[in-house]
């Protein structure tokens, strides 16, 4: 197993969005054309073009995929960063040898509760499996609601959520109150982590396998580090979502690595 450099690109103008994540010639990303979102505008309904989208302060729920996707960003330094009505989300991209490190900077009032996910589709095929220690807590949610059943990766309510396929016409989400994933595919895996003191950590799924939307459905795959524990902040515990503390400012840490088993070209 040998570590692959990676490299990202981001649309600044276009809600901040990572279109590109490229390690030894393989992309990552999964994208499709979308022609409403160049267009969008803060509370619009979300607009799936792929890539990764920063969903903060919420990603079901209103706004939809939160109100950072829709809005324009901007860079100072070696800063991007969005200013939205509640909060200002800001990021620093920089690669430490192999690594690709992402550190983001939240401010608003001392308090303000929020859900943060890099909401990342990924180009994987239907072999592709993802590896989270057996056992690790994990709320399966069947349908588009707020409901969820209980139970431990990989198996809940008899669905396989380490398979991401094949396309079998279902589509179901899934946290996982983990701080790190590994998406396996063929001899390529990627390494996704979160660190984030004082706040809960988790891994979303979004394993849509042809089954939504329900006309025109297609295959997307979603595997999401979060600051947070539901999809919806409206639905939160009082575990379950993050908290500015008392200086107005909280930071966290994502971390990405990409390896390959065999020689990289």
């Amino acid at each position: 197993m040998v570590s692959v450099p990676l490299s990202v690109s981001t649309d600044l103008a276009h809600g901040g969005r990572w279109t590109s994540l490229r390690a030894g010639g393989r992309e990552w990303l999964w994208r499709r054309p979308e022609p409403r979102r160049p267009l969008v505008r803060p509370g619009d309904a979300f607009a799936d073009a792929g890539g990764v989208e920063e969903c903060v302060p919420t990603v079901r729920g209103a706004p939809d995929h939160g109100d950072a996707w829709s809005r324009p960003w901007h860079r100072t330094g070696d800063e991007e960063w969005v200013g939205c009505p509640d909060f200002r989300l800001a990021r620093r991209l920089r690669t430490e040898a192999d690594t690709l490190v992402a550190d983001y900077r939240l401010t608003a009032a001392p308090g303000y509760r929020f859900l943060w996910a890099a909401h990342a589709l990924l180009d994987v095929s239907p072999r592709a499996t993802l590896t989270i220690p057996d056992g690790t807590p994990a709320r399966l949610y069947p349908d588009e609601g707020a409901r969820w059943t209980a139970g431990a990766w990989p198996l809940v309510d008899d669905v396989p959520l380490d398979r991401l396929g094949p396309d079998d016409g279902t589509a179901v989400g899934a946290v996982v109150t983990t701080d790190q994933v590994s998406v396996h595919d063929g001899g390529d895996t990627l390494h996704l982590s979160v660190e984030a003191p004082g706040h809960p950590v988790s891994v979303a799924l979004w394993r849509n396998l042809a089954g939504f939307p329900a006309t025109a459905p297609y295959r997307s795959i979603g595997v999401e580090p979060m600051l947070g524990r539901v999809f919806d902040l409206s639905a939160a515990g009082d575990n379950d979502a993050a908290r500015v503390p008392a200086s107005g400012e909280t930071c966290w840490r994502l971390t990405l690595r990409a390896t390959r088993t065999g020689e990289v070209p």
